[in-house]
């Protein structure tokens, strides 16, 4: 009797066609990417035979000239004199034995003048280097002479050394180039003469001319290095940050817009021959969907920073399901299903036909699902259609492309399930597992398209005369969120990323 009443009151309820629940608001708003901070190494090389040509080239061959009268060249000799010593001695056991009578440094001959002239010269200077240290070699030759030695003599020196140099390049906050320069040398040859018997050695007189030599490379070098790594091209460095990329030309457009926000100094290498200045650009960098956006206003160069502990290059894409493009497989899924008859608790088995499902997103982070439901017992009764609204929760495990919905329920007020036949259909174990997995989507393919467009957008790009290339790792995946424009999956791309200078290149 009570499953006659039961069925009588499905029956009423399906002749009276109780008014269907109104439709879910949609949501509005788009989605919510984060800007990310990513971090690109900024190399810029100069030859160092091209430093060393411009040494070569403007570092004078006679390095210092000599013209001096010397009134001692040949200093006045002297001897110790003694008569008498405190006590007898014979030969060289007087050394020891103190003098009782006699004089000491008795004067023998005089100061003999002369005038010293001459020249030191360079030879080629060669620079190599390793690691963050330049070497400069530089040999050294100097000829001088003793001229008009006692107004009688004059004889003239040849004498080699050999100037080293370890060079520690740095740079002030300002992009201004400067140099820590560790000075050494020593004479392989030193300069001197015989004169009147006596050995004259003339380094002390060069010493002072070599020092000053060397002390001049020392402030000259940062000038000359500016000339090679000019601070102009740090600022052109900079000003091209400033841009927006295509990450993807459609379905749907995204865009990359990046704003430099400091660009820090991370020291000096010799690299196979070339001095690297080694900088790193860091940067915000959004992307959007759809139309591009305006890209952004470039800034002065700012002050130098230090490179600290890099994560490297960051981006957020997104990969989306469009709504429209899940509805016909949903559809699809349910004419298969309807195909045999779908078993309702309390009523047993009912045959079903579905309508164009519809999907979009509503407030809270969930997607509504509107299906039409036409229905009947096999033998004709209880015959009814009308539409029912659906609400479930994207969601996807850490780290996972598959995304599923979970938590699909009636909308509306749960007590018009208890009555309907169309509710009781669309909660039926048969429809809501096959909605679950018509639902479920794998990203796995769209990712691995989005990742060869992104490494064709971000390898060898051209930004003027510079080229970005970015060296991708493994993707990552965030936690889906239901959007106005469909399934939105963020995907973090990272990797290693540099800025190389290629002027005048066009592609």
């Amino acid at each position: 009797m009570l499953r006659g009443l039961f069925l009588l009151s499905l029956l009423l309820l399906a002749a009276c066609r109780p008014s269907e629940p109104a439709a879910p608001p949609r949501a509005t708003g788009a989605a919510e990417i984060p800007v990310s901070t990513s971090r690109v190494t900024v190399p810029i090389s100069a030859s160092l035979s091209d430093l060393e040509a411009m040494l070569n080239a403007e570092v004078p061959e006679v390095l210092q000239r000599i013209d001096q009268q010397e009134q001692a060249c040949i200093p006045a000799q002297h001897v110790n004199l003694c008569l008498k010593h405190v006590r007898p001695c014979k030969g060289e056991e007087c050394r020891n034995v103190p003098c009782k009578l006699g004089t000491k440094s008795a004067k023998i001959s005089p100061s003999i003048s002369c005038r010293i002239v001459g020249e030191i010269r360079r030879g080629r200077i060669h620079l190599s280097g390793e690691g963050e240290r330049i070497h400069l070699r530089m040999p050294v030759s100097a000829e001088i002479s003793a001229n008009d030695v006692g107004h009688i003599l004059s004889e003239t020196a040849t004498a080699k050394a050999e100037a080293r140099a370890n060079i520690r390049l740095d740079m002030t906050p300002q992009w201004r180039p400067i140099a820590k320069v560790d000075i050494d040398y020593s004479w392989t040859e030193k300069p001197g003469i015989e004169l009147l018997g006596q050995r004259v050695t003339f380094a002390s007189r060069a010493d002072p001319h070599l020092k000053k030599i060397i002390a001049d490379l020392e402030r000259s070098l940062p000038a000359k290095l500016e000339r090679l790594q000019p601070r102009a091209r740090l600022e052109d460095v900079w000003k091209a940050g400033f841009t927006t990329l295509e990450l993807n030309a459609r379905n749907p457009e995204v865009w990359m817009r990046v704003t430099p926000r400091r660009l820090d100094f991370g020291g000096y290498q010799i690299v196979n021959g070339r001095l690297l200045l080694k900088a790193e650009l860091e940067a915000g960098a959004e992307t959007f969907v759809g139309s591009r956006p305006e890209a952004p206003r470039p800034t002065p160069l700012p002050n130098s920073g230090r490179v600290a502990a890099a994560h490297g290059f960051l981006i957020t894409a997104p990969v989306i399901a469009d709504y429209a493009v899940l509805e016909p497989v949903l559809w699809k899924a349910l004419n298969k299903l309807a195909k045999k008859p779908i078993e309702v608790p309390g009523i047993g088995p009912v045959n079903a036909s579905f309508g164009p499902p519809t999907i979009y997103a509503i407030e809270g982070g969930q997607i509504a699902l509107g299906l039409t439901i036409k229905a009947a017992r096999p033998n004709g009764s209880m015959a009814t259609d009308g539409k029912v609204w659906l609400t479930g929760t994207p969601y996807n495990e850490p780290n996972s492309p598959i995304v599923k919905v979970r938590n699909l329920k009636i909308a509306g007020e749960s007590d018009r399930i208890a009555g309907n036949l169309v509710f009781l259909i669309a909660q039926s174990e048969a429809v809501t597992t096959a909605l679950s997995e018509a639902l479920a989507q794998n990203f796995s393919n769209d990712i691995a398209k989005l990742k060869v467009k992104i490494d064709k957008a971000l390898t060898e790009k051209k930004v003027g005369d510079f080229v970005l290339d970015v060296q991708m790792q493994p993707m990552r995946f965030g936690v889906v969120q239901a959007l106005p424009q469909g399934a939105y999956l963020p995907v973090e791309v990272s990797g290693t990323g540099s800025v190389h200078w290629y002027p005048h290149v066009s592609r």
